[in-house]
C-alpha cells in the first residue's frame, strides 16, 4: 500500500499580522489526514508565540516574497527522499485562512492521481463576500472562478507544489523580490513537462486587496516582466511579449508617477542582470498556446 503523501507548509511573515497568522496556523492544524508540518519564515523579524511544533526561521532582513519562500523551501530539504522530507509544499499568505478542513487531503489526492501534476493553484475568496477577483483566476477566461481547469501559472500565496518540481527546475527566482516569480517557476515547470491545475474547491480566504498597495509595485512589475522574458522566452518572442504588455499598460492610463516608475523599472529590467537565461522549447510555447495563454499575452 502506497503511504500517503507527506505535506509541508511555508508561510512568510513580517510579524505585523499576529492574529491573522494564528488563525491561519489553526486552519492548517485542523486539516484532515496526517499533520502538515509548518515552517514560518520571519522577514527581518523573529516570530514568537507560535503553536508547539511549528518551526520558525528568522531572517536578518526582508528577502522579498520569493527569497523568503525559498528559505522555507530549504528548511524542508534534508536529502531523505528526492532531497526533501515532504512530497509537496503548501505556500500560504499569512493573512489567509484555509476555508475547508479537507484541503490538504484534496492536494494529496490530486498529486497521487496525476504523477505529472506539479503545481496546484487554489482559489482565493474574500472572507466577507465570498467573491474571487478576476486577477486571482490564473487564466484569460476568468469570468467563472468556480470552474477548475488546467492553467499556465498559479497564485503565489495560495498553492501547493510537488517538491520534485523544485528538484528538477530549481526554486523561485529570489532576485525578483516581488511580482511574477510564480510565472517564472510555472514556465520552467511546464517546459520540463509538468502540469498546473487551478482548483476552485481548494479555497484560501483572503481579504480583497489591490496589488498597487505596495510602494514598489509599478517598478517591480515592469522590471520583472522584462526579466521574465529575458530568462524564459525564445528570442523572437521577447519583443512581442514586452510590446504587448507595454501597450496594455498605456491603455490602462496609469498616473504620471506610476508611469514614471513603470518605465524606470522597464529600463532596469534591461540593464540589471536577471539570472541565467534558459529559453523554453517551442513545443512548450505551443502547449501554452493550446492551454489558452500563449506567452505573448
Amino acid at each position: 500500500m502506497t503511504p500517503p503523501m507527506r505535506l509541508g507548509a511555508v508561510i512568510i511573515t513580517m510579524g505585523n499580522r499576529p492574529d491573522e497568522l494564528k488563525a491561519l496556523l489553526d486552519s492548517v492544524a485542523r486539516q484532515e489526514g496526517d499533520p502538515v508540518e509548518v515552517v514560518v519564515v520571519g522577514q527581518g523579524v523573529e516570530v514568537t508565540g507560535l503553536p508547539e511544533g511549528v518551526r520558525t526561521v528568522a531572517l536578518p532582513e526582508n528577502l522579498g516574497i520569493p527569497g523568503g519562500r525559498n528559505v522555507g523551501i530549504e528548511a524542508f530539504r534534508t536529502g531523505v527522499r528526492d532531497g526533501f522530507d515532504v512530497d509537496a509544499l503548501l505556500f500560504l499568505d499569512d493573512d489567509g485562512l484555509l476555508e475547508r478542513t479537507d484541503t490538504a487531503e484534496l492536494c494529496r489526492q490530486a498529486f497521487a492521481e496525476d504523477p505529472r501534476l506539479g503545481i496546484v493553484s487554489f482559489r482565493i475568496a474574500d472572507p466577507d463576500t465570498g467573491r474571487t477577483q478576476r486577477r486571482h483566476v490564473p487564466r484569460l477566461r476568468a469570468s467563472d472562478p468556480l470552474r477548475s481547469s488546467r492553467v499556465t501559472t498559479f497564485l503565489g500565496g495560495a498553492n501547493a507544489v510537488r517538491t520534485e518540481v523544485f528538484e528538477q527546475v530549481g526554486v523561485l527566482p529570489g532576485e525578483f523580490f516581488y511580482a511574477h516569480e510564480e510565472t517564472d517557476l510555472a514556465w520552467r515547470a511546464l517546459d520540463a513537462g509538468w502540469l498546473i491545475d487551478y482548483r476552485a474547491d481548494m479555497v484560501l480566504l483572503h481579504p480583497t486587496t489591490a496589488p498597487s498597495r505596495h510602494a514598489v509595485y509599478h517598478r517591480m512589475v515592469a522590471r520583472n516582466r522584462v526579466w521574465l522574458a529575458r530568462r524564459n522566452l525564445p528570442a523572437p518572442l521577447v519583443p512581442v511579449y514586452l510590446g504587448v504588455w507595454m501597450a496594455l499598460t498605456l491603455v490602462r492610463r496609469p498616473s504620471a508617477p506610476a508611469l514614471r516608475a513603470w518605465f524606470g523599472g522597464f529600463k532596469e529590467g534591461w540593464t540589471v542582470p536577471c539570472g541565467p537565461r534558459r529559453p523554453m522549447k517551442w513545443r512548450t510555447v505551443w502547449r501554452l498556446t493550446r492551454l489558452g495563454r500563449p506567452p505573448v499575452i
